[in-house]
């Protein structure tokens, strides 16, 4: 599908600040399933490195481009966002990179759908079945066999992917979104540094965990997240939407170079019925 300009970007800076953030993106999971399972880091400390490296690189990124636009976040939203960030990290103990990118994703995208719908927007017959076709992939992932994920571990992922979907809407018209994403990454390192506090008695760090979790917020989140707001007003509603398909797929590519995960018969059956339905309803919602 190519990208539509909407702004003054020429397409190959549109095209390579896309693929830069979809490669962001599908590197945090990478990074965090890494760290989980090759260094001896726990989830709530990869979690809390993760929100603080973020915040003080979307700080430093506001800092930067001293702008006059408006948004500062806020506590409701922030909650949603440290529930996501948590919910990933303790989903990927068990769960492979590919598995729980895909999970993510769809959770993300049936809660903005599901929100849609609840509104009073209407699906067409077409974005209907592909609803129906994605909710199908998502129960077909989990049937019992030899290659179903674990159930906690995808419970807290579709968990993170519903938190992502709700910080997601709220974010809608709420001012300048890498702005608001700053303000709302500061107020989860008090949430993060509770967590932490909480599951003291079990933590443990590594050098090698600490930086995949500066890595993980630094670059595949904050400057992740700044470059993608930058190309997304350059992009179709329905582009910018679609093109976000690639991450699950990345996600998988990274898993299968860097950490040897197998990529299972069911997961690819699961992956092109979940995208594939995700496509069918965001392809058509222009025209709705």
């Amino acid at each position: 599908m190519g990208l539509t300009v909407r702004n003054n970007m020429s397409y190959a800076h549109i095209v390579a600040l896309t693929s830069l953030a979809m490669i962001a993106f599908a590197g945090n999971s990478l990074l965090c399933r890494v760290a989980l399972k090759q260094t001896s880091i726990d989830a709530a400390s990869f979690t809390a490195i993760r929100l603080l490296s973020g915040a003080i690189t979307l700080w430093l990124v506001v800092r930067m481009r001293n702008g006059t636009q408006s948004g500062r976040g806020n506590w409701i939203s922030s909650f949603a966002l440290f529930a996501y960030a948590a919910g990933f990290s303790f989903a990927y103990i068990t769960l492979p990179t590919a598995t729980g990118a895909l999970l993510i994703f769809g959770a993300v995208q049936a809660t903005m759908i599901g929100y849609g719908i609840w509104v009073g927007e209407r699906l067409l017959k077409r974005q209907t079945v592909g609803l129906v076709l994605a909710i199908s992939g998502i129960v077909g992932l989990f049937l019992p066999g030899l290659s179903a994920p674990p159930l906690m571990g995808s419970l807290l992922m579709l968990g993170a992917g519903i938190a992502w979907g709700i910080y997601s809407i709220r974010g809608k018209g709420a001012g300048d979104p890498t702005r608001v994403t700053a303000g709302n990454f500061l107020r989860t390192i008090p949430i993060a540094g509770a967590l932490s506090a909480l599951t003291f008695h079990s933590s443990s760090l590594d050098s090698a965990g600490f930086w995949y979790a500066v890595l993980s917020g630094a670059l595949a989140s904050g400057i992740g997240y700044a470059v993608w707001y930058t190309v997304v007003p350059a992009l179709k509603a329905t582009s910018a939407a679609t093109v976000q398909l690639s991450v699950p797929v990345i996600a998988a590519l990274g898993g299968a170079v860097f950490l040897a995960e197998p990529i299972t018969l069911r997961l690819i059956v699961a992956s092109i019925a979940i995208l594939g339905g995700i496509s069918l309803v965001i392809r058509n919602k222009s025209h709705t």
